[in-house]
């Protein structure tokens, strides 16, 4: 029979091949919360973990990875679910507690309002964000004390992490991120990240897959910082132009090479001194492949050096611009390195004896054809 000739048939083919994705997504995101768990220490034996739930995609994400990894785990640990109840006009506060009774999850709701005190300080149509977070933050940590929790989760996600690291740069003019572990503000807490590793597209999917009962935010009417918004768009088009890119760009936060940036505070520019030995993490990572490897320069010699091929200056003109990395401009005629052999020591290298001059030649006539 024909699939598609039979609805009832191509309704069940769907369904199978979505729970095919759905397992193969979940796989990948319980994959990457541990690789990132793992990879920072972040949950030991006999943590207790308080998970901030929010409402939101990413929170709900959290705590279902953390749930899997707690069946799975080697270690012991312990979860409790945390929401804080800001008293916003219209928040549906049965939604969390029917969903982590249901689910079986411990959970506290630790009611607040700071609603109140924000529209209080936050003249009309300012961004709210920042001190709503301050606000969050000291009641968390608070609530983290009571319950004796050892670690405070977060659900920021990789996109959340590169956008602060793109904003610090552009806005803040520094190099700085979200780090996937810290100490708290008040020095008595360890915040974790455990979705650091996981792209904000998986978790839309994994939210519409799972069907979590999502909250909005309405204290500042579901408004986006605006240069946040714009860091968003601009990965977004980055990632559309040119895939790859936002990964890489990622990857990059966790490849720091000190020697090579300008912070004298985390390298000692000053005190620097040459070692005498090659440095294999050294500036050779962009050179052009025309160019012979920094080693076998430093093996010609004292007596040897590297010139350019005949006709061609050891310098291309000033005005004259790359093509592009590894690439030749049109009409440019490539460099070549040649070795310049050292001048013959006579001592070593005696001049051979001087043959007598050779005979001259009998003259010789070609052949005529007749």
């Amino acid at each position: 029979m024909n699939p598609q000739s039979d609805p009832v048939e191509a309704r069940r083919q769907r369904a199978l091949r979505s729970a095919f994705e759905g397992r193969k997504l979940e796989k990948r995101l319980v994959r990457l919360t541990g690789q990132a768990v793992m990879d920072y220490g972040m949950i030991g034996p006999g943590d207790r973990v308080m998970v901030c739930l929010s409402g939101g995609k990413d929170s709900y994400a959290l705590l279902d990875m953390l749930r899997i990894l707690q069946a799975r785990a080697p270690v012991a640990f312990d979860l409790v679910a945390v929401n804080l109840d800001q008293k916003q006009p219209g928040f549906p506060e049965h939604v969390l507690p029917d969903y982590l009774r249901a689910q079986g999850v411990p959970f506290r709701i630790e009611e607040q309002d700071t609603y109140s005190i924000v529209k209080r300080l936050i003249p009309e149509g300012k961004t709210t964000c920042s001190l709503c977070s301050r606000l969050r933050r000291g009641v968390l940590y608070r609530v983290a004390s009571e319950l004796g929790a050892t670690k405070i989760a977060l659900g920021h996600h990789r996109d959340d992490i590169l956008g602060t690291f793109f904003l610090n740069l552009f806005y803040g003019g520094r190099m700085k991120a979200m780090p996937p572990k810290l100490v708290s503000d008040d020095g008595r807490h360890v915040v974790i990240r455990p979705l650091a590793y996981v792209p904000e597209h998986d978790l839309v999917r994994y939210a519409e897959q799972k069907q979590f009962p999502i909250i909005p935010c309405n204290l500042c009417g579901s408004q986006e910082n605006l240069k946040r918004r714009e860091i968003k768009e601009m990965i977004a088009q980055w990632e559309k132009r040119h895939p790859g890119r936002t990964e890489n760009s990622f990857n990059a936060l966790a490849r720091i090479t000190p020697s090579h940036l300008m912070d004298r505070s985390i390298f000692d520019f000053a005190g620097l001194q040459p070692t005498g030995r090659p440095d294999p993490d050294g500036d050779h990572a962009f050179d052009e492949d025309s160019l012979p490897d920094p080693a076998s320069v430093l093996a010609l010699g004292d007596n040897e050096e590297i010139e350019p091929a005949p006709g061609l200056s050891a310098a291309p003109p000033a005005a004259a611009a790359p093509a592009g990395c590894g690439e030749q401009a049109a009409g440019q005629r490539p460099i070549v390195i040649q070795r310049r052999r050292p001048a013959a020591d006579p001592a070593l290298h005696p001049a051979p004896a001087e043959l007598p001059p050779a005979a001259p030649r009998a003259a010789h006539n070609p052949p005529t054809g007749g």
